[in-house]
């Protein structure tokens, strides 16, 4: 394929950005102490605060999938008064500063808050518990999920779904056959990128959380504590943050390129299964 030609300005305004970027990076890099980096990431602390983050991400990201998923396709398939306001508060987590998310889901959970009371006479105690966490990584990551999703369904359009149910499915084997396999490369991106996103949050956690070492305390927390005591620590983690992320954002995009929404499987097919299932 024959590169686009483009002005010289964008390609210098653009190698000024990507520099933005890159720079910081590599001075973190840079400021490693390789020759005790692997005492400073294998201390206990260090390995626990991994561990809960990468538990903590993956029970977020499944959260997110379970209620993102139904809330895209409300969202994309349906029209109803207020939608528009509903799809700005599902999004506003993306603007929010974690902080506030933080102090609402306090104001929610927390023993004094909306549901505190009910949930402590039930027994269950929230906040500051690894429950917390997992929660202060959903609701910041899950907007990642519905966006992604919700603009692939409408990318995609319901042509395929009027087929099928044409030719006599059912809604639950046009939603099973036809619909989550059109769109699930962004799904799957989608998940990704939510979970990249719940494994680097830090101001909800903090708020709603607390540090609790082995208990809240995830590996963004520890960076920031170690960032005090112990600076060299706190850049090794650092730079673990950051080949994680890359890693989880280069793995969505292997999948299939970001935006790319051509059907996982081919359509034909899918309507003749969702009719022979029927």
């Amino acid at each position: 394929m024959t590169p686009a030609r483009l002005p010289r300005w964008i390609l210098v305004l653009a190698a000024v950005g990507g520099l933005f970027v890159v720079l910081p990076l590599v001075a973190m890099a840079l400021r490693v102490d390789w020759v005790h980096f692997v005492p400073l990431v294998t201390s206990e602390s260090a390995r626990a605060a991994l561990l809960l983050s990468l538990r903590t991400s993956i029970s977020a990201t499944m959260l997110c999938v379970v209620f993102g998923v139904p809330m895209a396709l409300v969202l994309a398939r349906t029209s109803f008064r207020g939608q528009r306001i509903l799809r700005s508060l599902v999004l506003l987590p993306l603007v929010l500063p974690p902080v506030v998310g933080g102090i609402a889901l306090l104001y929610t959970f927390g023993r004094r808050g909306l549901l505190g009371g009910t949930l402590e006479a039930l027994g269950v105690d929230i906040a500051f518990s690894t429950t917390a966490v997992v929660l202060s990584q959903a609701f910041v990551a899950l907007p990642f999920l519905v966006l992604s999703l919700e603009g692939a369904l409408r990318t995609v359009g319901t042509r395929y779904e009027a087929v099928g149910a044409t030719l006599g499915a059912t809604r639950w084997t046009v939603l099973r056959r036809i619909t989550l396999p059109l769109v699930l490369p962004a799904l799957i991106s989608g998940a990704v990128l939510s979970f990249a996103r719940a494994l680097g949050e830090f101001g909800a956690t903090l708020t709603f959380a607390g540090s609790l070492q082995g208990t809240t305390r995830t590996l963004p927390l520890e960076i920031y504590l170690q960032r005090e005591t112990d600076p060299d620590a706190a850049v090794a983690l650092s730079l673990i943050l950051v080949v994680v992320a890359i890693a989880v954002v280069g793995a969505a995009h292997r999948v299939r390129p970001l935006g790319s929404l051509a059907p996982a499987r081919p359509v034909a097919p899918a309507l003749r299964r969702a009719v022979d299932t029927h």
